[in-house]
């Protein structure tokens, strides 16, 4: 997309599948972005700002950090989560406070921390990485679900709060997508990985669970000037599959 040429962007959970692959979209559109993750060390991008998010001090600064590395800061988008699995009696107090910390906590810090930024540049965009989970819970994720719940909430309040800004804050809710975390939580519990997937994708109408890059599109997409009249909008990219 032309009109994304020269922008700036910030990605974090970038070394993950889904990250890896809106770092590569977002670049083969001509935006500068600076990488987030716990580890950046081999990912093509234009900064590395390497670290844990769950340090309220690391969250707080990587707006102004991505800002001053890259000269400039118009994308944020928040892409870094974790999936727990299991009902509330399965689910202990270091799954609640890394669900919480990494799902919730870390995309509030930084969009506070960025709104500021972007409203003095004469705005941006902002976008979430919700699930369709968020929006329509399913059993046996019990915190999982009400994690990015709470981010498609905070999506449409920001997309309220801050348009006047010309800040638009919109979230992109996938349902099951191919990658690495995806394949590791299938073999932690005796699955064979290919298998898996190619099973689970007979659920879905489409005829298969999305790649990375099929969320990626939808990033970029809402990151551009072709969304500008979005705000405060869950976009589910599911394959016409309902949770369940």
């Amino acid at each position: 997309m032309e009109h994304l040429e020269g922008k700036k962007a910030l990605v974090t959970g970038a070394a993950g599948g889904i990250g890896a692959a809106i770092v590569r979209q977002l670049r083969a559109a001509g935006v500068n972005v600076a990488v987030a993750d716990r580890d950046v060390r081999g990912i093509d991008a234009d900064a590395h700002l390497p670290g844990n998010l769950l340090n309220e001090a690391y969250a707080d600064g990587l707006p102004r950090a991505a800002f001053e590395s890259l000269g400039g800061l118009d994308i944020v988008v928040n892409n870094a989560g974790v999936i727990t699995r299991g009902k509330v009696t399965e689910t202990t107090d270091d799954d609640w406070k890394l669900s919480l910390g990494v799902n919730v906590e870390a995309p509030f810090r930084v969009c506070r921390a960025a709104i500021p930024i972007m409203a003095d540049r004469g705005g941006g965009a902002i976008i979430n990485v919700a699930s369709c989970w968020g929006v329509h819970p399913g059993p046996n994720h019990a915190v999982y679900c009400m994690t990015k719940a709470a981010v498609a909430s905070l999506t449409q309040c920001m997309g309220m709060d801050h348009a006047h800004e010309n800040i638009r804050v919109n979230a992109v809710c996938p349902n099951e997508v191919n990658t690495p975390m995806l394949r590791t939580g299938f073999a932690k519990r005796g699955f064979d990985p290919d298998t898996a997937v190619t099973e689970l994708g007979k659920t879905v109408p489409l005829g298969r669970i999305a790649e990375p890059e099929d969320i990626a599109e939808v990033v970029v997409f809402l990151a551009s000037d072709a969304s500008r009249y979005m705000c405060g909008s869950l976009v589910e990219v599911n394959g016409g599959k309902a949770v369940g």
